[in-house]
């Protein structure tokens, strides 16, 4: 039987969880970090509370979150997860995050998860604070009716790339090697070497041929005596030859 990438994400951790992983992410909220935490597991989760459990607040971060970070995205996982979630809402604030930012062509597979008419962010009001105070920038022309400044956009909400590059491995990984599934397989692997390659799939997302030839380049890597060659640097004005 050939191996299926299991790209589903678990279920929904306890609140307390679901939090310290926001943080290991580099949301900044009042908790210890889970630095190992699985990023679109948790943008997904996240997303879940702020749309439709209707925490604004989670939503916000999360939303200045993608505007900061969506570069480093396993967008292929995230289009997967999304596109598996039941909840209509969850799926139109996606479809709206692509909309918004269409530069990223790897996200437009998500603005085709949600086909349904426009959503409305509050439960009720929206249409008037519409009229108001118009609609967030951010989510015009989108599925998604966001009245302007209901989801505050705060720079400090977030950690910046050059912090978060420094305390998330996976993250740092997406930005030596792309935000791939080979940098996750990679990561995987520098937690645990010894792990058997279907377990490296399982926990990577990806299927096993991918994590089969990841995990040969990281070993050949690791073999003594394939230790990196340091080439000294020329002075500057001598020339070689």
């Amino acid at each position: 039987m050939a191996f299926r990438r299991t790209a589903a994400a678990s279920a929904a951790p306890p609140a307390e969880e679901l939090t310290a992983c926001m943080v290991g992410i580099g949301m900044n909220l009042a908790a210890e970090p889970y630095v190992d935490a699985d990023i679109e597991s948790t943008l997904l989760h996240a997303s879940e509370v702020g749309i439709v459990e209707g925490d604004l607040r989670v939503l916000s971060v999360l939303t200045t979150w993608m505007g900061v970070h969506h570069a480093r995205v396993n967008a292929d996982r995230l289009v997967r997860l999304v596109g598996e979630h039941p909840a209509d809402r969850v799926r139109a604030y996606w479809s709206a995050v692509a909309v918004w930012l269409a530069k990223d062509r790897r996200l437009g597979r998500l603005v085709k998860l949600y086909r349904g008419e426009p959503v409305d962010l509050l439960p009720t009001g929206t249409a008037f604070q519409l009229a108001r105070r118009g609609a967030d920038e951010r989510f015009a022309g989108s599925k998604l009716k966001v009245p302007r400044g209901t989801l505050r956009d705060r720079a400090d909400d977030v950690l910046r790339p050059d912090v978060l590059v420094r305390r998330h491995a996976g993250y740092r990984n997406r930005v030596v090697m792309g935000p791939t599934w080979r940098a996750d397989v990679w990561t995987v692997l520098n937690r645990d070497p010894k792990l058997a390659v279907a377990e490296v799939a399982r926990r990577a997302s990806c299927s096993f041929a991918t994590a089969w030839q990841t995990a040969q380049d990281f070993r050949l890597l690791r073999r003594p005596g394939h230790e990196p060659t340091v080439v000294p640097a020329v002075p500057s004005g001598r020339r070689l030859g």
